[in-house]
């Protein structure tokens, strides 16, 4: 088998991992652990007052998700860019 069909492959399983929960769960509430931690302070502690407040809300819940994503994506990013650097440079002293 190919390279680019192995790829081909691994990508349309990335993208069915993806798609079918969300086509078999339409009505779920897909919520981070963020949200749940601040529904528990509240309950164990009700006049709480965060220290800081967010700089910009977003609007949705999707969109917190998306930037969330994002984030992640470009820190992952940047942490193999630094370990393929570091290889790169030990193959070549090599």
């Amino acid at each position: 088998m190919k390279l680019w069909q192995k790829n081909a492959i691994l990508i349309a399983l990335v993208v069915v991992l993806a798609v079918v929960p969300l086509v078999l769960c339409r009505d779920a509430a897909f919520g981070g652990a963020d949200g749940q931690a601040e529904s528990v302070i509240y309950e164990l502690a009700p006049d709480y007052e965060p220290i800081f407040s967010p700089l910009m809300e977003p609007a949705s819940g999707e969109i917190e998700s998306l930037l969330f994503a994002l984030q992640a994506a470009i820190g992952s990013g940047v942490v193999f860019y630094c370990i393929g650097y570091m290889v790169g440079k030990n193959k070549k002293e090599r």
